[in-house]
């Protein structure tokens, strides 16, 4: 069957559906990616803050104290450049979540249209068909009618 315009645009619009799929998934790694260094940095955080209240029970000099809580701030502005990027990473998978059904939406569409064309073409060559099976059997219904008439001489 000859390709038409409607299957080349099925194919651009599978084509786009895949490549927004593709950005889609990019996005969601990157969201994870930043969510295991958000989630490694706290972490860190945790086991550094706990090291520094058992130097407090131990016993700390000031300076040690004092390069401990800047370390500590460090890591609390780092948690907070995580979040931030995290947001926005999250508004990227949505807008490219929104962008991925978009283009799904636009395929079956598509899809949709190609099947009802493919419906009405099997449609019309069934009643080719049909019309075809009924002059056929007409055709031989009136020669052999014609073969049937009994001339009046037989019996």
């Amino acid at each position: 069957m000859a390709a038409t315009a409607l299957d080349t645009l099925t194919d651009l619009a599978r084509e786009a559906r895949d490549k927004a799929g593709m950005l889609l998934a990019n996005e969601r790694k990157s969201q994870q990616q930043i969510e295991q260094q958000q989630e490694v940095l706290m972490n860190y955080r945790a086991e550094y803050a706990s090291q520094l209240q058992r130097l407090l029970v131990e016993g700390i000099d000031p300076v040690t104290l004092q390069n401990y809580r800047q370390f500590l701030m460090s890591l609390d502005d780092s948690i907070q450049q995580a979040s931030r990027a995290l947001q926005q990473q999250n508004q990227k998978v949505l807008h490219t979540q929104k962008s991925w059904q978009q283009q799904q939406k636009k395929l079956s569409s598509f899809t949709t249209l190609n099947e009802r064309r493919a419906s009405e073409l099997r449609l019309r060559e069934s009643r080719k068909e049909q019309q075809q099976t009924d002059e056929f059997a007409n055709q031989r219904f009136v020669r052999g009618g014609l073969s049937l008439v009994r001339s009046e001489g037989e019996d």
